[in-house]
């Protein structure tokens, strides 16, 4: 399980060798519990985070708004911080928190912004905002829209029913609300 773990972090493409890499134990350490599911989840997500046919500016922004709609601190800290390395800017980062119709957004990231509302909310992204999407994204980015905000909506889901608290290097990046 160790080895499976140190492969996963070292695939993270978010994680260039300049960067010292984040906390993530309290979470990885809760998974290693059930090594089989951990596994599982850790390649599914994987993808996710270095194989995705999506920027990394535009996974962050959607994850970052699951986090934000679940109340999952421990995800948002997390990706606030590979949210900055993606190039969000501080204010860009508070501004998910806003929502879609925060001032600042271009049209195709205001779309993934309510792409992650609609998902969370009906299951199933509107046709307006599908066509704005359809006009910026292929068809495996759009794929990866949707999985990734399954993926992290079930990860907030967990990160909250198992209690897994942010480690004390993430607590300066929590929501400022919810800032410890």
């Amino acid at each position: 399980m160790r080895d499976f773990v140190d492969g996963f972090r070292s695939s993270v493409k978010s994680v260039s060798p300049d960067h010292e890499r984040q906390a993530g134990d309290n979470l990885l350490g809760t998974l290693a519990r059930y090594p089989t599911l951990a596994m599982a989840f850790l390649t599914f997500n994987k993808h996710l985070l270095a194989g995705s046919a999506l920027s990394a500016r535009q996974r962050e922004l959607l994850i970052l708004r699951v986090a934000h709609i679940r109340q999952a601190d421990y995800e948002w800290a997390q990706h606030a911080i590979l949210a900055a390395r993606a190039g969000m800017t501080a204010d860009e980062i508070e501004r998910v928190a806003e929502g879609p119709d925060a001032p600042g957004w271009t049209p195709d990231e205001r779309a993934l912004v309510v792409s992650v509302d609609q998902l969370l909310n009906a299951g199933t992204i509107g046709d307006e905002t599908w066509e704005v999407l359809t006009a910026q994204l292929d068809e495996q980015q759009l794929m990866d829209v949707v999985f990734t905000v399954g993926c992290y909506a079930m990860l907030a889901m967990s990160l909250r029913c198992f209690g897994i608290e942010p480690e004390p290097s993430l607590t300066a990046h929590l929501p400022r609300d919810h800032a410890r």
